[in-house]
């Protein structure tokens, strides 16, 4: 392997840093490099986590909610939350009881 980039595999070289400081001018702007770890930043980092997350709440809300049929998701969640738990708890009269 010749260290370059092979299209065919995708495998990249390791990337080498250099021994040396880079010139820095006294009359130019003063910059830093922010931190990070394989070009992810934290403010990247926790942007996509709070995206994510959100996206997570809403996939185990529409979950729950889809499963609201299903006796064991209406006695063990939906019963137990306090505005709107009166509404799940499904009684079958005697008359309907084929036992």
């Amino acid at each position: 392997m010749s260290g370059e980039f092979h299209p065919s595999t995708g495998i990249l070289p390791p990337k080498v840093q250099p021994k040396y400081q880079t010139y820095k001018s006294p009359y130019g702007p003063k910059y830093t490099v922010q931190n990070n770890l394989r070009g992810w930043t934290f403010k990247s980092v926790s942007r996509l986590g709070m995206t994510l997350a959100g996206f997570g709440g809403v996939a185990g809300f529409f979950a729950v909610y889809f499963f609201s049929d299903v006796p064991r998701v209406r006695k063990d969640i939906w019963q137990k939350v306090p505005i709107i738990g009166q509404h799940y708890v499904k009684e079958v009269p005697a008359s309907d009881n084929p036992f």
